[in-house]
């Protein structure tokens, strides 16, 4: 009998055991989910704004005067910071950077040849376009100005002014932006195809062809920003600015999937779309838009870009 006792007391005592280890285990989880997906939602929680991107890597093609201000240095670690995207930057003539978003070579442009971005945009090669700042262009070279630019009416006149004299002017043809606003001006100044020992080609950015324009007393045309980064640097003065026509409207857009599907496969499925919408959408954030209208203005006494997101592109300038 005592040893019957003796079972029943012992089978007992196992029953309570086993019935609390299993009310522990359900007490440690949340109803219907499995440990493993407790855990993890647990971990989640209040962390959603910093979750680090599936595809952290955006290919940004941009133009060399972006880089050449540093204008870049200081807005790539704040997006990097605040979004987990890591960005590549490939400074690049605008005629390159666009089509580096159209073969899908790059997830996102931030370029300033407003006419070239208008055909891809019509093409539907990019898409969410955006309006981000603007400078201007100005006509450099050397302070004794042989020609008399500074006193041209303006840049047309000041161009073939130039020509005429086939004073040297250095060009720097590399289907940039800066390139096409040139040829636009050759035009204007009824120059269909500027040529002859007076003209030349360095086939470099804005920075490089700056030096090669002071290094050999020519004229150019350039960005403000750029000039004023290395002004310092070169025998280079101003000679005419304020023309309408000289204004540097930039532009930041992505590359559109589908297009780039039907043309490169291949490329689509590596294109980062969520990365290049936040890419755009910080460039034209407020907080942004106030870093770039500051930028230069320590330095330099005036900002090297005036923010213009929101604004109407025609009413730049005015």
């Amino acid at each position: 009998m005592k040893v019957f006792l003796n079972r029943w007391f012992i089978a007992g005592t196992l029953f309570l055991l086993i019935f609390g280890l299993i009310l522990t285990g359900c007490g440690s989880g949340k109803a219907g989910l499995p440990r493993g997906q407790e855990q993890q939602q647990q971990s989640g929680q209040g962390r959603e704004s910093a979750r680090e991107p599936d595809n952290r890597e955006i290919i940004l093609s941009t133009t060399t005067s972006t880089q050449d201000t540093g204008l870049l240095d200081v807005l790539l670690p704040l997006f990097e910071q605040k979004t987990g995207y890591k960005v590549k930057p490939i400074a690049v003539g605008t005629g390159q950077a666009l089509a580096m978003g159209e073969k899908g070579d790059a997830d996102v442009m931030l370029v300033h040849a407003p006419v070239a971005e208008k055909e891809l945009e019509e093409k539907g090669a990019v898409i969410n376009r955006q309006l981000v700042m603007h400078n201007d262009f100005v006509i450099v070279g050397p302070k004794e100005d042989p020609v008399g630019v500074k006193n041209a009416a303006g840049a047309a006149e000041a161009f073939k002014a130039i020509a005429e004299k086939q004073a040297l002017f250095i060009s720097r043809g590399d289907d940039s932006g800066t390139h096409k606003k040139e040829l636009d001006i050759w035009k204007k100044a009824g120059i269909e195809k500027p040529e002859g020992r007076w003209y030349q080609s360095t086939g470099q950015g804005m920075g490089a062809t700056l030096d090669v324009a002071s290094e050999k007393g020519g004229y150019t045309l350039t960005d403000r920003g750029t000039y004023l980064a290395k002004k310092d640097r070169l025998q280079l003065e101003i000679l005419k600015e304020g023309d309408p026509s000289l204004l540097n409207i930039y532009h930041v857009m992505q590359a559109n999937p589908d297009y780039v599907k039907k043309n490169n496969p291949n490329a689509a499925r590596m294109i980062n779309v969520e990365g290049a919408r936040a890419f755009v959408e910080f460039m034209v954030a407020p907080e942004t838009q106030k870093i770039i209208g500051e930028f230069g203005k320590d330095k330099f006494g005036q900002p090297l870009f005036f923010p213009d997101a929101g604004k109407d592109e025609s009413s730049l300038g005015k």
